[in-house]
């Protein structure tokens, strides 16, 4: 038994019928390699179950469920469940003739769009026959609240090898029991001894944020006036955007995808990295859908971007380690080249920005909030549709996870394609995700059907702006003038 920590009980607060937190994946397998020597989805699903089975005491947390404290009065327990069955999490599906891109979007988007079951271990993984390559596509599904981007490669990762032949995992040496689940008036008493500590920690908190935001406005006011330099965005001063309002709980996907050779290309030629192409990538496309949707804005669209805070010393720990900056993405400026040398010294700034408001002092906050009250309130948001009337906090989300450069298998089938799936929130209808595999960036795009229901003409509009600045690269000679 174990307490989430106040970032992960946070997730799990604030779903609501329309914001759902959880995170996924879509990973297409060709199980008729000549490695693996599969072309049976039947016997490819057992394999796949077996392979399950063994290694799933790896990741102790997939064998848990939330046990709410009475009253909310503080964080929920994760406990081991005893009515734990794999098969009910495991689950098949098959697509419609004639199973290309346009059904998978389809199929992930109705996924996407409905909640986990939270009287149960919250994930689930869909094996998906019928995709006309003749690929399975495994579509794994997990709540924020057990995994942030980086753990969740970890844990993907258990379930992975790096050939063929899967590697035998030996059972532990005692067969899984799980714990009893404690009374009510147990998780009241537990709370309660750890409550006893949370005016001093509340006092430690106040503190620490007095310091940062002394420390920010005195940065902020620097750059200003000493660098003649504006400073990062702040929350809530995004302007206002068909892109934001109140959500639905529907969803609608896409897919799209980058060699990062060309990526490498423009990095070299406009400097950056990885992530500010990214960035430009979607600035060009938001640019682009905003004018067809008539609308041209006179202040940039504002992009939060998650960043990891793992150290070495956190590999193997799960839960999330995440801060965010936020970033102009410069959308009122018409040159692709000079849109992205902006984005990419706002990037610099805001990354400095961040480490002031730390991880820590975040989980903090996080650890003081009463789940009772963060729940109420993001029900309330929800229900009452205040984000068609507040601004919004920023306009996209855009996360980027590094994934691994050289081919992985699973249950004998070779990964082709990595898909990351990210959530969106209210106010804010459209996230983008973006993992690497094997030489690729692989972009999920998820948008709520209500506010962009032409996610699949986004993600064209994402390669577009791409292509512009690899070839702005090109033209260039290869070499920044």
């Amino acid at each position: 038994m174990e307490r989430l920590t106040g970032m992960d009980a946070a997730f799990l607060a604030l779903e609501t019928d329309t914001m759902h937190m959880h995170v996924g994946a879509v990973m297409v397998f060709d199980p008729s390699s000549p490695e693996s020597g599969e072309d049976i989805p039947t016997r490819y699903v057992d394999r796949l179950r077996a392979v399950v089975e063994e290694r799933i005491h790896l990741v102790p947390p997939l064998r848990r469920r939330v046990v709410r404290v009475p009253f909310g009065i503080h964080h929920p327990m994760w406990v081991e469940d005893p009515d734990f069955e794999l098969d009910y999490h495991l689950r098949r599906a098959s697509l419609p003739a004639p199973g290309g891109p346009t059904e998978l979007a389809a199929f992930v988007a109705d996924l996407a769009g409905r909640p986990l079951d939270q009287n149960s271990p919250l994930w689930e993984i869909h094996v998906v026959e019928g995709l006309e390559s003749g690929h399975i596509a495994v579509v794994p599904k997990v709540h924020h609240s057990l995994f942030d981007g980086a753990s969740g490669v970890e844990v993907v990762a258990s379930f992975l090898d790096t050939g063929p032949v899967p590697h035998v995992v030996p059972f532990p040496g005692r067969p899984w029991r799980p714990e009893p689940i404690p009374t009510d008036a147990e998780l009241i008493a537990l709370a309660m001894s750890s409550l006893v500590r949370q005016p001093e920690r509340a006092a430690g908190v106040l503190r620490r944020t007095f310091g940062a935001v002394h420390d920010l406005a005195e940065r902020n006011r620097r750059l200003r006036e000493e660098d003649d330099v504006v400073p990062p965005p702040a929350p809530f001063r995004a302007p206002r955007t068909s892109l934001n309002g109140s959500i639905s709980p529907h969803r609608r996907f896409a897919f799209a995808q980058v060699p990062l050779d060309e990526i490498r290309t423009v990095r070299r030629v406009f400097g950056g990295t990885v992530n500010d192409v990214v960035l430009g990538s979607v600035a060009g496309a938001l640019r682009r859908l905003l004018a067809e949707r008539g609308e041209r804005l006179e202040e940039s669209v504002v992009a939060m971007v998650p960043m990891s805070r793992r150290a070495d010393a956190d590999r193997g720990t799960l839960g999330n380690k995440v801060s965010a900056m936020l970033v102009a993405l410069a959308t009122q400026i018409a040159d692709p080249v000079e849109r992205y040398t902006t984005i990419t010294a706002g990037t610099r700034l805001a990354k400095d920005q961040a480490r002031v408001l730390s991880e820590e002092l975040i989980q903090g906050w996080a650890q003081l909030a009463f789940p009772a009250l963060s729940s109420r309130i993001a029900r309330m948001a929800g229900n009452l549709r205040l984000f068609d009337h507040l601004p919004p906090l920023f306009n996209v989300l855009v996360s980027n996870i590094a994934g691994p450069d050289f081919a992985l298998w699973c249950a004998g089938a070779r990964l082709v394609a990595l898909y990351p799936i990210g959530p969106i929130i209210e106010g804010v209808g459209l996230n983008v995700t973006v993992a690497s595999y094997e030489g690729t960036l692989y972009f999920g795009i998820l948008g709520c059907r209500d506010l962009v229901p032409e996610v699949a003409h986004f993600g064209d509009l994402v390669a577009d702006a791409f292509a512009e600045l690899l070839k702005a690269a090109e033209r260039n000679g290869g070499h920044w003038s």
